[in-house]
């Protein structure tokens, strides 16, 4: 996996919806997130994590050093005993373990650094199994994602439709047709900002330039295994990144994303597709940080 990172980095991620819910809300029937006051749409931070990790664990199953710690349908405590076990360490010896070996959940919490690609990139918290001492600790991760947030305001539409999949046989008595009902986004573009700590890659996870490389592949594709008809078609368009020459950073990550502005073109009223928008780039960088644009 190679050395730690050595640079901070800082990207903005523009990505947009048509005729989809981006990340419906399970609390107001599932319809997009919206901010009440604003009419923003909004995209949780962890939404776009999953999909960042589908896509790793799809180009990268069965690869050493690769898996997927928090993944659908598996147990957080199974891969948590499966550390200790590689490690050679019987559950029932792991008290008494921590009390000669001081050094025992650091041994426990790089190896679960180095064999998942999620733990290295994001943080965990893996102190499910505290009561039977299998704790692998808590990890704060070098890479930081916000909540993606709409350019403009979206006005969800919720959209009737009419069921005929039948689920008993008293229903296929009845007359009459089924309605449901769904929500979608006619045309969206949301912006997420996020960072990269090469601090906390060498002290803690070890993410390397290797795992860098990878997110920002998977950053770039997210969706593109990801297509499901009620997320109508989703893109990422432009992942636009600050490299900096020191690993704390030459300029504040605010004064960078600011100066990346994404407004309509003129004349434009009503957007309803990427090419409705402008993206400009800052042509004055601080000392020390340069910026690539990835599409």
């Amino acid at each position: 996996m190679g050395e730690a990172i050595r640079n901070r980095y800082d990207f903005v991620v523009l990505f947009d919806v048509e005729n989809g819910n981006p990340n419906g809300d399970p609390d107001a029937g599932n319809m997009p997130r919206i901010d009440p006051e604003t009419g923003y749409g909004l995209v949780t931070d962890v939404c776009l994590k999953r999909k960042i990790r589908n896509y790793v664990e799809t180009l990268k199953e069965d690869t050493t050093g690769y898996k997927i710690y928090i993944k659908d349908n598996v147990p957080l405590n199974r891969s948590d005993l499966g550390a200790f076990q590689s490690l050679g360490i019987d559950e029932k010896e792991i008290k008494n373990l921590k009390k000669t070996d001081p050094m025992l959940d650091v041994k426990v919490r790089d190896f679960m650094c180095q064999n998942f690609y999620d733990i290295r990139t994001f943080g965990a918290v893996m102190t499910t199994f505290v009561k039977a001492n299998l704790n692998c600790g808590q990890v704060r991760g070098p890479v930081q994602m916000g909540f993606a947030k709409s350019v403009d305001p979206i006005l969800p539409q919720e959209i009737t439709i009419t069921r005929v999949a039948i689920t008993t046989e008293e229903d296929a008595a009845k007359k009459g047709t089924e309605m449901g009902r769904k929500y979608i986004v006619p045309y969206g573009l949301y912006r997420v900002e996020g960072y990269v700590s090469a601090n906390l890659a060498r002290k803690v996870t070890g993410f390397s330039e290797e795992d860098l490389e990878l997110l920002w592949k998977a950053i770039l594709n997210m969706f593109e295994n990801d297509h499901a008809a009620a997320r109508g078609k989703m893109a990422v368009r432009k992942l636009i990144i600050f490299k900096h020459d020191s690993e704390l950073g030459n300029a504040p990550s605010y004064k960078l994303f600011e100066a990346v502005k994404v407004a309509r073109k003129p004349g434009v009223d009503l957007a309803r597709a990427f090419s409705d928008y402008e993206v400009t780039l800052p042509e004055q960088l601080p000392e020390g940080v340069t910026c690539t644009c990835m599409e």
